[in-house]
């Protein structure tokens, strides 16, 4: 399933963010399921965490639902794949076993990891980050989203958010995408792929 966002809103990136929880809603939805996972993977400034939190605030059902950033997860500035593999082992690979999962939160000052967190496989959850849809993670999802827009929107988006904290980081954080596009070929795994100005 794939769409475009509508060219004639005032607002367009608005228009189509809410286009796409409709689309990630009604494949999670159809899964009539208590505990579905979503896993909604892009680029840097794609709009990840922007569709992440919409689908959390009207998620299909009554159940809460637990939402991870992989923002949180990652090991630094070199840690994508590091981060998407940890989030895999210790966040989807329990939850998909029926069992708690238990994650650590990357403490960026620092550079280690913080205060654990539970993840409840009763519950449905929302994990979000660049590089998390891989073969390895997509068989454990019920709903596999890959988020895509323009280059410069991207990157105004980006570093908008993070200012000058992320802009020395940029070149590093991009080619640790493409390696992770080029190996894992995330858009193909993509049960919905979501395009965003």
């Amino acid at each position: 399933m794939s769409f475009a966002p509508s060219r004639s809103s005032a607002d367009p990136l608005d228009d189509a963010l809410t286009a796409a929880v409709g689309a990630v809603s009604s494949r999670v939805a159809a899964i009539a399921a208590s505990n579905p996972v979503v896993i909604i993977d892009g680029r840097s400034g794609a709009g990840k965490s922007s569709l992440a939190r919409r689908l959390v605030a009207a998620w299909p059902g009554r159940s809460r639902v637990q939402l991870v950033a992989l923002d949180d997860v990652y090991p630094g500035w070199g840690g994508l794949a590091d981060g998407a593999d940890y989030a895999r082992d210790t966040i989807l690979l329990p939850h998909a076993k029926g069992t708690i999962g238990v994650w650590r939160r990357w403490n960026w000052e620092v550079g280690e990891r913080a205060e654990a967190h539970a993840v409840d496989p009763s519950l449905p959850l929302v994990v979000e980050g660049a590089g998390i849809l891989t073969p390895a993670s997509a068989t454990l999802a019920d709903v596999r989203v890959w988020v895509d827009a323009p280059d410069a929107s991207r990157k105004d988006r980006a570093l908008r958010r993070d200012g000058e904290t992320y802009r020395p980081h940029w070149d590093l954080w991009a080619a640790q995408e493409d390696a992770h596009l080029s190996e894992h070929e995330p858009q193909a795994l993509a049960s919905v792929v979501v395009f965003l100005p």
